[in-house]
């Protein structure tokens, strides 16, 4: 044997022994290594907990299939690729695979897309060029997981109102490891926090709680909390958050004192009151008038920060509110109405809450401003549109008033911020002050950093409507009139989601991916000098190998 076979031989060894220890030590020692800028392949720690704590197997089923177009196909590939991710972290095996709901048999089709449609999956009609002309289709972009004992659903295509496509793809695309995430921690839920809903001042009844209760039942259970009956702070603290919507009647000083030391405790508050009482039975002929009225919270939020004005604020983006017409026959008929009361307000901060949320609507809505409370911060959240008008209180409601055109001139204001969430260190009320009887003494906190509050200066933003031909009661969200679904809803569950675990898979709507569009000018400038590299080079290179190797070899022959 040759000295050259022998260093060949010995060199083929070596490199066998390295491949075999590599791959035994592929089978305990596994990493990823995110080199993207934003960490486009990267999840947050509250992520890798769910899927750490997973103790059996998930199936996912990817609705998005069939022929897409390339920013389509962009989605449905980000989709499996955060499912193929996840998968990386879970202690369980997550399976994916693929199914169209057109593409079932017909006796089960129908309800299959009923099904999707309880979880909030509904068919989009996808217009795509092809071949010089136009083509359509429908698609459901979600998803639906579930183990051996539970199946639910996911929306994952959302965006803002005005969004171009390529935008609410995009954000879509960043949005995917919470709303995936979101399903699955659903989907494995061992218990679930309470939520109280303060009862005993003319809050919403049954009915308009309907969807409230709804919309957070997944993840929290809804309690009536009478706040009469409450004799300590403790009694409240088992609660994550505690909500008071559309108060009718005062606040006393007890009850507020329960409030506020429940806040300096490290609770979370949600204020949604009206300022002025409108009762729309009276908006025929002549109208009402819009009258303030004291809801007993007006120094409690003041001195954590926020003043809600007593006015009411018209906008040029509005919803519709229905109107009897008459009568045919035996049925009434519904007219829909322009209603600059009913403010469609899609201008979202970039927020954790509400990052994508598609438009919300106010009826009723007032002004709100900051004050000086030290370290709290106040972060407005959502913003009426550039074309916005302020009506002082008293203020005329009247039906009447919806057929004539609105004076575009006089809507001067714009952006006007409509909710607003605080946090930091909060200053209680009662501080320098005389504590209500009853309570202990000894036990006063006259701060707290730990709890939030969210403030909407419209009492029925989380009430249900109804059908204006049948009464029932629809979802939060659902419009009655037009077939818009509002994101009323999203913003609910996002907002008990932020205030019950800041730092959780809430946390991981903040991703953003960057849009890289190639420079059309460079294109064009540069495409002869591309086409060569990418076509010229390889060839020349293995060329130039070819003829290397070739003089390499007679000069080393020619040596010898």
């Amino acid at each position: 044997m040759s000295h050259n076979t022998t260093i060949f031989l010995k060199v083929l060894l070596l490199l066998v022994i390295i491949l075999v220890v590599f791959s035994q030590a592929a089978n305990w020692l596994s990493f990823r290594w995110d080199l993207t800028e934003e960490g486009r392949y990267s999840i947050s720690d509250a992520t890798k907990e769910i899927l750490v704590d997973l103790d059996t197997p998930i199936e996912v089923e990817i609705l998005l299939t069939g022929d897409l177009p390339g920013g389509m196909r962009r989605f449905q590939k980000a989709i499996e690729q955060t499912i193929k991710t996840f998968d990386a972290y879970s202690s369980q095996p997550i399976r994916v695979f693929y199914q169209n709901p057109l593409e079932l048999p017909s006796d089960i089709q129908r309800e299959y897309i009923l099904t999707l449609a309880d979880y909030g999956i509904n068919p989009t009609n996808l217009h795509a060029s092809r071949n010089g002309g136009q083509t359509s289709r429908m698609i459901f972009p979600g998803i639906v997981v579930r183990n051996e004992e539970y199946e639910l659903g996911a929306l994952l295509l959302k965006g803002e109102q005005g969004m171009s496509p390529d935008e609410i793809l995009n954000m879509s695309i960043e949005n995917l490891e919470f709303e995936i995430g979101r399903a699955i921690k659903r989907l494995v839920a061992r218990y679930q926090r309470s939520v109280g809903l303060i009862m005993g001042h003319g809050e919403m009844d049954a009915d308009d709680g309907f969807g409230m209760v709804e919309a957070l039942s997944d993840d929290f259970e809804i309690y009536k909390v009478p706040l009469d009956q409450a004799d300590e702070v403790a009694d409240l603290m088992e609660f994550e958050a505690l909500i008071i919507a559309g108060p009718q009647a005062a606040f006393t000083e007890r009850e507020k004192y329960l409030l506020d030391q429940y806040l300096m405790y490290g609770g979370n508050l949600l204020f949604f009151i009206d300022q002025l009482a409108v009762d729309l039975k009276d908006a025929d002929g002549n109208g009402t008038i819009a009258m303030p009225f004291d809801s007993g919270l007006d120094d409690l939020l003041f001195r954590y920060g926020i003043r809600i004005n007593r006015d009411l604020i018209q906008d040029l983006n509005f919803g519709y509110h229905p109107v009897v017409a008459g009568e045919f026959g035996n049925q009434s008929q519904i007219v829909p109405l322009p209603w600059p009361f009913y403010v469609m307000a899609g201008n979202m901060a970039d927020h954790p809450i509400t990052k994508g949320l598609d438009q919300v609507q106010f009826r009723f809505v007032s002004t709100m401003d900051t004050v000086k409370a030290d370290g709290v911060k106040k972060i407005p959240l959502i913003f009426s549109s550039e074309y916005s008008k302020k009506l002082d209180a008293p203020v005329r409601v009247a039906f009447e008033d919806m057929v004539t055109e609105p004076e575009i001139g006089t809507f001067r204001w714009s952006r006007l911020p409509l909710a607003y969430l605080l946090e930091g260190e909060f200053t209680s009320y009662f501080k320098n002050r005389f504590v209500p009887e009853g309570f202990d003494p000894t036990a006063f906190r006259d701060s707290g950093s730990v709890g939030k509050v969210m403030v909407v200066g419209d009492g029925s933003f989380i009430k249900s409507m109804s059908d204006p031909v049948s009464g029932e009661t629809l979802p939060l969200g659902q419009d009655p009139i037009g077939e818009l679904q509002l994101a009323n809803r999203e913003f609910l569950q996002h907002t008990m989601q932020y205030l019950s675990d800041p730092d959780g898979i809430i946390a991981s709507r903040t991703k953003q991916f960057q849009i890289r569009p190639l420079n059309r000018v460079k294109v064009t400038n540069q495409k002869t000098f591309w086409q060569f590299i990418n076509i010229g080079m390889p060839i020349f290179l293995i060329i130039a190998i070819g003829w290397g190797g070739q003089v390499w070899r007679k000069r080393r022959y020619e040596q010898k």
